[in-house]
């Protein structure tokens, strides 16, 4: 395995594609400050898995939904100082595709963005049909559909207009979710949220996991690297920010809806928040609860694809994926071909699959991927190795700990990763590590 540490190899001159590097800075237009880079975050994080991960955690841990929710947290900081600091040394689009690959070698950089890609084109999917069953169930792959082509086209115009549109979804997400709070928070009981009876440990680990499918948004600033202004700066105030405030919110809603509902009625409910929301006696905020969710999940499903065609954008730069898809759009300086790509695919995966149950898969794809960021910035300095070994072993806990089914998809998917990177070297003997 290659290692490299210290200072910064493309400050000191030592990696072999300086020219790649200048390249790269020059081809998308960096136009985002820290307050979209934030928002953008938020609208990944506040999207969609605040309103369906509860449910399934909760019927994990049982009553250690909120210990479940206090691990998830802290891996997902370790790893969120962990890509920041990398962000900052690498402002270059790929995120820990880049990382991995300039810190480690070229085969964890690949794995890193294999699992990242198609882990998180399920979940695009994934979103895209959450926001079809929410607006017309009975059309919901069709709405899947026409959400993907919609917001496609509106990454496709510049990243400017997706941070515009993001701020409104955001804006709508919060102020539900603090309605629905206001609202149950007094009818909830305290007894609720005791730590009483039979809580299995790994249990709360398989909910840990879960609930690190709603922080993980926090990984679209760093795959935004050059369209970011002074990303040495921005992305590590961006990145904290944005996971602080995501903790806050998440905090306050889990704790009212398990303090309303209870931890079993909360683990069979297939809308925590309206259910809370009917239980407190505010049966008017369901159809806002119904919006929020909606466009929360649109506003997932716009940062994942932003997200997904930029770590594709730099997976083609190096021939890991077809060449045309490493092009950019002269006027509106976006990997246009890329977005048209992973629109289409999660097009046809939202009208032809349900893949909502991905929740797991999607995980596991992405635990890989930041286990791969901490052990990258294990060998930046030895200030930074604590929270990078504490990131790293909580991403291999969580990871193994998710539903067997989750773990088994998800090496299967990395295998075949694998198999086609050893075939692109021109034999498996020769897969450098």
């Amino acid at each position: 395995m290659m290692l490299m540490s210290g200072k910064t190899p493309w400050a000191a001159g030592t990696v072999a594609r300086p020219h790649r590097v200048r390249r790269m800075t020059q081809d998308l237009r960096r136009t985002l400050g820290v307050f979209d880079a934030v928002v953008i975050g938020l609208g990944s994080m506040l999207g969609a898995g605040i309103f369906v991960a509860l449910a399934p955690a909760a019927r994990a841990a049982g009553p250690g939904l909120l210990p479940a929710l206090g691990i998830a947290a802290v891996v997902a900081y370790c790893n969120a100082m962990a890509s920041a600091r990398l962000a900052a040394r690498y402002p270059a689009s790929g995120g820990t595709y880049v990382y991995g690959r300039e810190r480690l070698g070229p085969f964890w950089g690949y794995l890193a963005g294999w699992a990242f890609v198609v882990g998180k084109t399920a979940s695009c999917a994934a979103m895209a049909l959450t926001v079809g069953s929410y607006v017309w169930p009975a059309y919901a792959h069709e709405v899947a559909v026409a959400a993907v082509v919609a917001l496609t086209a509106v990454n496709y115009g510049g990243v400017r207009k997706s941070a515009w549109l993001t701020r409104v979804i955001v804006a709508v997400v919060l102020a539900v979710l603090a309605a629905v709070v206001v609202a149950a928070a007094g009818a909830g009981r305290v007894e609720r949220l005791a730590l009483a009876g039979d809580i299995p440990a790994g249990g709360v680990l398989q909910a840990a996991g879960l609930l690190f499918f709603a922080f993980a948004g926090y990984a679209r600033i760093t795959t935004l690297g050059e369209e970011v202004r002074d990303p040495e700066r921005t992305i590590p105030r961006a990145v904290p920010i944005a996971l602080g405030i995501t903790l806050v919110v998440y905090a306050a809603v889990a704790v009212t809806v398990l303090a309303v509902l209870g931890p079993a009625a909360l683990a069979g409910s297939g809308a925590p928040l309206a259910d809370a929301a009917r239980a407190a006696g505010a049966s008017w905020l369901v159809p806002f609860v119904t919006v929020g969710a909606a466009v929360g999940a649109l506003g997932s499903l716009l940062s994942l694809i932003l997200g997904v065609s930029r770590t594709t954008l730099a997976m083609a730069r190096d021939g890991h994926m077809p060449a045309p898809l490493a092009a950019v759009h002269p006027r509106f300086q976006v990997p246009h071909r890329a977005e048209l790509a992973v629109g289409a695919v999660v097009a046809v995966l939202a009208a032809t699959v349900d893949v909502r149950g991905a929740i797991g898969f999607s995980s596991f794809g992405v635990l890989v991927y930041y286990g791969i960021a901490n052990a990258s910035a294990w060998t930046l300095t030895r200030r930074d190795r604590p929270l990078a070994v504490l990131g790293l072993a909580g991403c291999a806990a969580l990871a193994f700990a998710l539903p067997p089914a989750s773990v088994l998809a998800g090496t299967g998917v990395l295998a075949v990763g694998v198999v086609a990177y050893a075939i692109r070297r021109g034999r498996p003997g020769s897969l450098r590590l």
